[in-house]
């Protein structure tokens, strides 16, 4: 190797390593919790004993999966998991463009960062605070909607935690409020992007306002709005845990309408002591994510290709 060739070499090496140094802690975080968890797929087709560990528990093939879906809770968690999240996905879209749509329109005044502030809070709080929150409107004994609602309308008192029909829409509604805010922003910033010259030319043409947010801002959202969708159903089989275990507070009555996938594996471990099952769970859940994915974007490929992730 000539001194040129080392020399260039070296210079190589003294740019990338800063760059390097930054990603580092992003690499071993991904080590950490994305890969080394991987070896727990073989727990999936392992009578699990904690004294042999993961490779030294007998090999028992499909009996895991076998047991999981003769039992009811394999049609409920995975009924729950894909109707919550298809609710998520179409409501939480529509209403992010919404308020995004709303927050854009009203322009660079003070009042829009308090908006936005507002939106942001709810993001921010954990969902053993929400839960509480929810525990202080739901709770039967002195909860507000009982206490205070109810007793004005001359209504008997409910015992939320025991009665299953509201709280599919309880669950919908709780999601919603904590993450729309944060949701919009990234369509706030798709907006914002936009060239003003299409909306002033729209606008001498006569189009009115609402015209122009169908005709022109939603279809130029498009690309955002499939780019998340598709992440977003890549992701159906994964439920948020702390809304379906916090906010019904754990509530055995209330399993038929808030086990998930991401629950079942958790009580599974923690309450059944179930490793080889619950890893089996996980497994399913992961491999029909990653068929959903592949074929929402397989089906985007063919109605838009330009749009497709890949």
């Amino acid at each position: 190797m000539t001194t040129r060739a080392v020399k260039k070499k070296k210079s190589s090496t003294a740019q990338t390593l800063p760059l390097m140094l930054i990603a580092l802690p992003g690499i071993i975080y991904l080590l950490i919790n994305n890969y080394l968890p991987m070896f727990g797929v073989f727990l999936a087709f392992k009578d699990y004993s904690y004294v042999r560990g993961i490779f030294g528990s007998k090999w028992n093939g499909l009996d895991n999966f076998e047991f999981l879906f003769r039992t009811k809770d394999a049609w409920i968690m995975t009924r729950n998991t894909l109707l919550y999240n298809a609710a998520f996905i179409v409501l939480g879209t529509v209403l992010a463009i919404f308020v995004a749509i709303l927050i854009h329109e009203l322009g660079k005044k003070r009042r829009v960062k308090l908006f936005q502030a507002s939106l942001m809070l709810p993001n921010l709080l954990s969902w053993v605070v929400i839960g509480f929150i929810v525990y202080a409107f739901l709770n039967a004994d002195n909860g507000f909607i009982n206490n205070t609602v109810y007793k004005a309308l001359g209504w008997q008192p409910v015992s939320w935690y025991s009665f299953r029909p509201p709280w599919p829409y309880i669950l919908v509604f709780v999601y919603l409020w904590k993450y729309v805010g944060t949701n919009s922003i990234i369509y706030v910033a798709g907006i914002a992007g936009m060239d003003r010259e299409i909306f002033e030319a729209a606008q001498l043409d006569g189009a009115s306002k609402v015209k122009q947010i169908l005709h022109i801002t939603v279809p130029m959202l498009r690309p955002t709005i499939i780019t998340l969708t598709l992440m977003a159903i890549g992701r159906i089989f994964y439920s948020d845990f702390g809304l379906f275990y916090q906010v019904p507070a754990n509530s055995g009555r209330l399993f038929d309408v808030t086990q998930t996938i991401d629950t079942y594996v958790y009580r599974g471990l923690m309450e059944r002591n179930d490793v080889g099952m619950s890893a089996a769970a996980a497994l399913y859940q992961s491999l029909v994510g990653f068929i959903l994915v592949v074929g929402a974007n397989a089906l985007v490929r063919r109605i838009d290709k330009e749009n497709a992730l890949f």
